[in-house]
């Protein structure tokens, strides 16, 4: 893992297409802002994690009807 200071506006740059930038530091938050070409999908990591979980269980069979059925009530 590379680890990088940076100061607000500062910027990572991630190859020649994904760049990241430093907005507000406020206590133990950092906002940061992704620059990346349509074609590269971010995400938060929990939200990823959520995503993959959802595939994981609907490959394995594990979406029912009846709990499809949930969905439309």
């Amino acid at each position: 893992m590379l680890i990088l200071s940076r100061k607000v506006d500062e910027k990572i740059k991630i190859g020649n297409d994904i760049t990241i930038t430093i907005i507000e530091v406020r206590g133990d938050q950092v906002k940061i802002g992704v620059e990346a070409p349509k074609n590269v999908k971010v995400f938060r990591q929990e939200v990823f994690n959520a995503i993959q979980d959802q595939n994981k269980e609907a490959a394995a069979g594990a979406t029912s009807l009846e709990s499809l059925s949930h969905l439309l009530k």
